[in-house]
């Protein structure tokens, strides 16, 4: 490779396992010695790599019109494929993939369109898990290779959060319960949403190997459990995931889509070198958005034409989701939307709480769309569900259902120009079974019209329509939707209580309420015998599912 070579990034040995008991001494000296050093600019060109070599030939053409970032500036090349950017001895500078060219991949399908600037490494001595090698002075120019790639204008994206493996055992139950049945997949990239492992920086590799069976381009969030905990402060807690992933804070284009990709995982330091007090963050961390992060949105989307799609991911919900307060959201949401509020077409993803979940942010949340189009937030499904916990289904696997009810997996969003839609799919589930219907199995006839039927609609929210239609007969009859807790979820925890199974258990206090589930009441006079019970949804894409419950009235 050449300049902008990619090579410093690819390294994934560990360093030697330091104490867990971190004196203040030594934030002290990372602060003073590891400061910024004075401001260069940073220059290098954008070309057509024909060879695919990695390295600027001279026969090799500029690209015009890309832009490049720094993290907070974000530039445009000239007509010879020229760029500069200021950077500090900590800056990450990165090529913004545009529409019909691609970037390198690497081995494992990881994405590598940046070079890593720290001349003097990463401050790990005495961390745990490795990060960036010294790099050295500044190229005198960092190159960035592309090759024409058209991408398409229908084309669909895995989206998935929290893989979040503890050890390598876990790595195989993600492999097989959740990866392999993608194998072929037509998605067109997959975006893992953080938490890739859990706290184990040594199984980033190991993950790795695993999501490259698929073919597929892998882009990945920074999540709370991909940080280096023996960090004294936030800005070196990236480092390791920067040396495997590289900048945490990113954007590409596909079609008409631009994906923003941001850390909103706020380290503040080990619990010994925090005495503040911790009514806003837990474990350390709260979700938040530095300044310099919503300059760097605000200037990326100023490049993008107004009938574009606009999508952010981050690891931390940005809004306040039903069940979820600080720290598990971001403050600054309401920020990100005013900038966002230029362009009609926008949403947003994040994981981490384990549950799938939509939030529908409009005018009084800070997005004021000319045209009084709604940003939808969604908190996706998580691959590892409630943590590969869960009673073993007959392959063995954990029946590890999600806090919400719903089952482990992930999200198939699709986009046609700016148009989107998505569908949940539970791990190793059929593709139509999205929802769960909860009623008693046998009424006694003067019970029925006491009796209430429970429909967990796991992709649903306040734009779905749900229908409980009985034998087939007529439109059915309108569901409400009333946030409660899963009572399958509840059962399935509290039968591994009483006779435990093999396999780690559900935590007992992590059900959690859900805004997708509806209710109704039975009529008073249905008939001695069984019945079929069918709930009819639409959600808010136009897409219509059903899902079927037979009951008895048995005297």
């Amino acid at each position: 490779m050449g300049a902008g070579s990619f090579t410093c990034n690819k390294e994934t040995s560990v360093m030697n396992i330091c104490s867990t008991t971190f004196p203040l001494i030594l934030a002290l000296l990372f602060t003073s010695s590891h400061a910024a050093g004075q401001t260069q600019v940073a220059r290098g060109v954008v070309y057509h790599d024909a060879n695919e070599n990695g390295v600027r030939d001279t026969s090799e053409s500029p690209v015009a019109g890309v832009y490049v970032s720094n993290g907070l500036d974000v530039v445009a090349t000239d007509e010879m494929g020229g760029y500069e950017l200021t950077v500090d001895d900590d800056t990450i500078i990165f090529v913004i993939k545009p529409r019909d060219w691609m970037t390198p991949i690497d081995e494992q399908n990881i994405p590598r369109f940046y070079y890593i600037h720290k001349p003097a490494g990463s401050p790990d001595e005495q961390f745990k898990f490795k990060g960036v090698k010294p790099t050295g002075p500044l190229p005198a120019s960092i190159d960035f290779p592309l090759t024409p790639s058209a991408d398409e204008t229908n084309f669909s994206v895995i989206v998935m959060g929290d893989p979040q493996p503890d050890n390598i055992d876990d790595v195989s139950l993600y492999a097989n319960d959740v990866v392999a049945e993608l194998v072929g997949t037509d998605a067109r990239f997959a975006i893992a949403m953080g938490d890739l492992v859990g706290d184990d920086l040594s199984l980033f590799d190991p993950i790795n190997r695993v999501h490259a069976v698929l073919g597929i381009p892998w882009y990945s969030v920074y999540g709370n459990h991909d940080m280096n905990l023996l960090s004294p402060n936030d800005k070196y807690a990236d480092e390791t995931f920067e040396r495997v992933y590289g900048p945490p804070d990113y954007a590409f284009q596909y079609g008409q889509v631009h994906f923003i990709f941001l850390d909103n995982v706020r380290w503040n330091g080990p619990q010994e070198l925090d005495p503040r007090p911790r009514n806003n963050n837990y474990g350390g961390y709260n979700g938040w958005l530095y300044e310099e992060q919503l300059t760097f949105v605000a200037n990326y989307v100023a490049t993008v034409p107004i009938d574009d799609r606009i999508v952010v991911c981050t690891h931390i919900p940005l809004p306040t989701l039903h069940s979820f307060t600080d720290p598990h959201m971001t403050p600054q949401f309401g920020r990100l939307l005013e900038i966002l509020s230029s362009h009609p077409h926008t949403m947003s993803y994040s994981a981490h709480t384990h549950i799938n979940e939509h939030y529908l942010a409009g005018p009084e949340d800070g997005y004021r769309s000319a045209t009084g189009s709604i940003h939808l937030h969604h908190n996706v499904a998580t691959g590892s569900g409630s943590w590969y916990r869960g009673p073993h289904d007959e392959q063995g696997f954990p029946v590890t259902t999600m806090r919400d009810g719903a089952p482990n997996g992930f999200i198939k969003a699709n986009f046609q120009g700016n148009i989107y839609r998505e569908r949940f799919k539970g791990s190793r589930m059929p593709a139509d079974y999205q929802l769960a219907i909860h009623a008693p199995s046998v009424i006694p006839p003067a019970e029925a019209g006491n009796t209430i039927v429970l429909a967990n609609v796991f992709n649903g929210n306040e734009k779905s329509t749900v229908r409980l239609r009985i034998d087939q007969e007529g439109d059915g009859i309108d569901m409400k939707q009333r946030p409660q807790t899963d009572p399958g979820y509840t059962a399935l925890r509290d039968q591994q209580y009483a006779c435990p199974p093999p396999g780690r258990r559900l935590l007992k206090h992590t059900a959690m309420v859900t805004p997708h589930i509806w209710e109704v009441g039975l009529p008073n006079d249905l008939a001695v015998g069984v019945h079929v019970l069918e709930v009819m949804v639409t959600d808010m894409f136009g897409q219509q599912e059903r899902g079927t419950r037979l009951i008895e009235l048995r005297p």
